[in-house]
């Protein structure tokens, strides 16, 4: 399907076939986190506000579509964007919470570039629920063409089941390429990493208890991540100096890390075993960390502002630091992991991304050498939309507390943002848990995959009961269905057979990860 910005001609129907597999390959509810720094010369540094809409999102949308961005919602001369500031608004400017309508991913395609790490339409910028600003450092800019061509990719999700009309907004620092400091900018492209890459929905699964010490980290601790060969290397194409980078996580997610690989090099090692307490800890710090034959470059940290934890969108990316300047070798292979939390929840459709910024030439910190990966700084502080509020005590039933319902039927029904047996919101008693019998087949079947509403059944806490947010529910890992539909990001099925044989007796609770007001409960005896 295809979503256009109204005020731009209809995409030709080659040029979407090419984007429903360029715009896939580059989901994410990534925003590229990058070091904090002021362009040089003020005076020739433009602030300029562009939005690319409205779009209408129908109750329940999580689609991914596609938008032309014309040449009036982008600047009109060549140059160099140093910052860019993503948002989401409604058509009043007024920012959507993002418990109600989120951004879940827009990912700016340059269509006249190609990507450095995948191939296809270059991935140059992206934002997703973090709202993450992306800086290089002073010199350094993204090459602006207006002959390019610009297309969005973008994935805007309502959660609460009723329409919304949303523009997707963006916020440019400009350097016009015949200004005195365009003149000296230095051009840089990116490499975006990603531990899915090249996949057309890039997630994984992190299940809880998974990992070791409450941590799971991928693809390192996965079973089988990857059929024909890994996708989280990409080797080095030309020689450059990496100048900036930040990684994207979902909820859960703790850091992404980058590592280096140069075939026919060993890193240097720490030489501290003459030295004892403090001067050993300062010895140890300035030098590279190594593992085997890898030596680390970055560390991206997802930063939590709230006291629930590593559980909802209430945070912001650590980047690089200003004086990142990392060296790299044609033929060097760059290796990115993603690290989640497994302790409290499942998590599912997980991202682990990092977008790096690579200028030609040489130059640099050589990381085998010199200790590179310092953490930065976040990009911005907390956002008010962010903050969660799910969990808080509401009148919907208890199903502990429930009379039994009546024998469950051998095929439950989605429609409507309804289970249609044991629903908490059905009248009467509808919303009594209905009976399964160990071993019994139960099919649950989305009604609403036409209307290209996409639902899950996962398992919650009992009693599950609380208001919705982002961190509430928490999917508990004892089953999920994986988001019934039949498109992306749909798993290309509408059912889903309940593994009733190896539940043990008692009370279930279950919610619909894309819409967490659905809650719904069943009793195995």
């Amino acid at each position: 399907m295809l979503c256009e910005s109204p005020t731009n001609p209809t995409l030709p129907a080659r040029l979407r076939d090419r984007l429903r597999v360029a715009g896939a390959l580059a989901v994410s509810t990534l925003a590229l986190a990058l070091a904090p720094a002021t362009a040089a010369a003020a005076g020739d540094v433009q602030h300029l506000s562009y939005r690319i809409g409205p779009f209408h999102i129908t109750p329940g949308q999580n689609r991914i579509a596609f938008a032309p961005i014309a040449p009036s919602q982008r600047p009109a001369v060549p140059g160099y964007i140093t910052r860019i500031k993503p948002n989401l608004t409604y058509l009043n400017g007024k920012i959507p919470r993002v418990d109600i309508v989120h951004l879940h991913h827009a990912v700016w395609l340059n269509l006249s570039r190609k990507d450095a790490t995948m191939g296809g339409p270059e991935r140059f910028f992206a934002a997703g629920e973090e709202k993450t600003i992306f800086r290089v450092p002073p010199g350094y800019g993204y090459y602006y063409d207006p002959k390019d061509r610009w297309v969005l990719n973008h994935m805007l999700h309502d959660l609460v089941g009723k329409p919304a009309e949303v523009y997707v907004t963006y916020d440019i620092d400009f350097v016009p390429a015949d200004s005195p400091t365009g003149r000296r900018m230095k051009a840089v492209r990116p490499i975006w990493m990603d531990v899915q890459n090249g996949s057309l929905y890039p997630v994984f699964d992190v299940l809880k208890g998974s990992g070791e010490g409450g941590r799971f980290t991928f693809p390192d601790q996965a079973r089988n991540p990857y059929r024909g060969g890994p996708r989280n290397v990409w080797r080095v194409d030309r020689d450059g100096v990496l100048v900036a980078g930040a990684g994207h996580v979902h909820p859960g997610g703790l850091y992404t890390d980058l590592w280096l690989n140069r075939p026919g090099a060993t890193p240097a090692r720490a030489r501290c075993a003459a030295t004892a307490g403090a001067a050993r800890r300062r010895c140890l710090a300035k030098a590279p960390t190594v593992r085997g034959q890898w030596v680390h470059l970055l560390r991206s940290k997802a930063k939590y502002f709230g006291k629930k934890g590593p559980i909802d969108w209430d945070l912001a990316m650590t980047g690089s630091r200003p004086d990142w300047q990392v060296q790299v070798r044609k033929g060097d292979l760059l290796r990115i992991t993603a690290t989640y939390d497994s302790s409290r929840a499942a998590w599912y459709e997980s991202m682990g991304i990092m977008v790096l910024y690579m200028a030609d030439g040489s130059g640099g910190k050589d990381p085998l050498r010199t200790k590179v990966d310092y953490i930065g700084t976040t990009t911005h502080g907390r956002l008010p939309e962010n903050i969660d509020r799910g969990g808080r005590p509401t009148n919907l039933p208890n199903p502990l507390a429930l009379p039994a319902g009546g024998p469950a039927p051998s095929v439950i029904g989605i429609s409507d943002f309804r289970y249609q047996v044991g629903d908490f919101l059905l009248p009467g008693a509808g919303k009594r848990p209905p009976v399964v019998r160990r071993g019994q087949q139960v099919l649950f079947v989305n009604g609403d995959d036409g209307r290209e509403i996409y639902h899950s059944v996962t398992s919650c806490r009992e009693p599950c009961n609380r208001s919705s947010g982002i961190g509430y529910p928490l999917a508990d890992g004892r089953f999920d269905s994986g988001q019934l539909g039949s498109r992306l990001p749909g798993v290309g099925r509408v059912e889903w057979q309940l593994p009733t044989s190896r539940l043990k007796p008692g009370t279930y609770t279950y919610f619909c990860r894309i819409h967490p007001f659905m809650r719904g409960s069943f009793r195995v005896q």
